[in-house]
């Protein structure tokens, strides 16, 4: 298996950021370096181009007027004090003047033009670098023209640019290494949030829930960060909280029916029995094997809803059909209670016949519990234009306020003494809240006074998910 190396963000901030600051000052090195060489190459050429137009005067006023030594007088007094500079006059019978023992490029001199300066570069054996012109100009009275080629030493500037070059590039390297080791420091140091936020994070556990992380000297980027984790922290401290009350719930609702079904049958088996006795002792069981079937049931039916697992099948389904034949279900366990169940109201709605059914009856069955005698349950069902409302309203004691939010928890009991002994598992409320919200729906609670009212709010037509 290929091991995956990964690189701290410290290090690849530093190797961004030390990369391009590398780069910029590399071509700031390139810009300057060639700005200072056109700066010489212009420095040349106006010394050329100056020198050019007094040789060309002293060829214009010599005409008939010197002869060839003069000429060469005027040329040297000319160039006196102009070291490196070398200056050669060609006419068609041959060379007039020459400075130096320097021999320009052939190539230079059958270019020379009157229109425009040429540069040229050449250098000699001996390493010496030349910035030249050559031009054509026309003689005095004559339709020959002189060639007058000019050159100066550039061979300072080059070493110069040489010198300047190494110079230039050592200061770009140890600025290159310099501005890494900066980075390299000041990230490490910006990173030190993020190593006390995870020092704080490993200490939390499931015993340390109720941490949180600091935010006192968390950056600004990573104030946001910290409030997300910590809202996490305090849902899943929640989450976590409920679970364990579920798993002991669960087991002590487990434990019950066991332990009633294993004292039974070990008394049973102490001494003899009749039939007769024997047949009380299994009704006895089956009631209990009941109540644990149901407790199991219950709980498959939350996984699956917990798993993506409960998914409405659609169908048109008629609350005030499905709230009348409920009413007639538990008809006999009222009519006993003298308690009268009234149903107003009609809609239709588009999801899962049975279990709307089975949320239904779960509501009904609680307000026939809770209902004193003579009292009157009623269901209100309305229309609005985008959902249809269930209200199962009955009277009874009221709800204390503390324990509304937690009535559609699993196991969660307000009387926890009185209903352990009642045939519920205290799984019925959770049911109908997932049941209510596979079918895209919600389900709240109110009481005051000796009024307690379920209210289920479901869309015309359900988009079929999980609870």
């Amino acid at each position: 298996m290929q091991v995956i190396r990964r690189r701290s963000l410290t290090f690849r901030l530093t190797a961004w950021i030390a990369s391009t600051a590398t780069v910029i000052l590399l071509l700031l090195g390139i810009l300057i370096g060639q700005a200072i060489e056109r700066h010489f190459q212009m420095q040349d050429m106006n010394l050329l181009a100056g020198k050019l137009t007094l040789v060309q005067h002293l060829l214009v006023d010599a005409g008939e007027k010197h002869a060839q030594r003069d000429l060469s007088d005027l040329l040297n007094d000319s160039l006196i004090g102009h070291h490196g500079l070398a200056v050669q006059v060609d006419s068609p019978q041959g060379t007039l003047y020459r400075s130096e023992k320097l021999a320009f490029p052939q190539e230079m001199l059958a270019s020379s033009s009157q229109s425009e300066l040429q540069p040229f570069g050449f250098s000699l054996p001996d390493g010496r670098m030349f910035h030249a012109i050559s031009v054509s100009i026309p003689a005095s009275g004559e339709a020959a023209s002189y060639v007058v080629s000019i050159a100066t030493d550039a061979s300072e500037h080059m070493a110069f640019m040489r010198s300047f070059s190494v110079t230039l590039w050592f200061f770009v390297g140890v600025a290159a290494l310099l501005t890494g080791l900066a980075v390299w420091v000041i990230a490490y140091r910006e990173m030190l949030p993020l190593k006390r936020i995870r020092a704080e994070a490993e200490y939390i556990t499931a015993q340390h829930l109720d941490q949180r992380l600091s935010t006192e000297n968390a950056p600004q980027e990573l104030v946001g960060l910290v409030d997300t984790l910590n809202t996490m922290l305090a849902r899943l401290e929640e989450a976590f909280a409920r679970l364990s009350g579920f798993s002991s719930d669960l087991a002590h609702e487990l434990r019950t029916p066991v332990t009633s079904l294993l004292t039974q049958t070990q008394v049973s088996l102490t001494k003899a029995r009749t039939p007769e006795e024997y047949e009380n002792i299994l009704i006895a069981n089956v009631t209990e094997l009941e109540r644990l079937a149901r407790t199991i049931s219950d709980m498959l039916f939350l996984a699956k809803a917990d798993n993506a697992l409960m998914v409405p099948h659609r169908e048109s389904v008629s609350l005030r059909g499905e709230i009348d034949s409920l009413f007639d279900f538990y008809d006999a366990l009222a009519s006993e209670k003298g308690i009268r169940m009234v149903c107003q109201g009609e809609a239709v709605v588009d999801g899962d016949r049975l279990m709307l059914r089975r949320a239904l009856s779960n509501l009904i069955s609680n307000a026939v519990r809770y209902t004193p005698e003579g009292g009157e349950i009623r269901a209100v069902v309305s229309e609005g234009s985008d959902k249809v409302s269930i209200s199962i309203q009955n009277p009874g004691p009221s709800i204390s306020v503390e324990h509304l939010p937690r009535l559609f928890d699993r196991f969660y009991r307000v009387d926890a003494a009185r209903q352990r002994l009642s045939e519920g598992s205290g799984l019925g409320l959770a049911i109908v809240s997932s049941i209510v919200q596979a079918h895209g729906g919600a389900v709240s609670v109110s009481s005051s006074g000796d009024m307690t009212e379920f209210v289920i709010e479901l869309p015309h037509t359900v988009s079929v998910q999980s609870a």
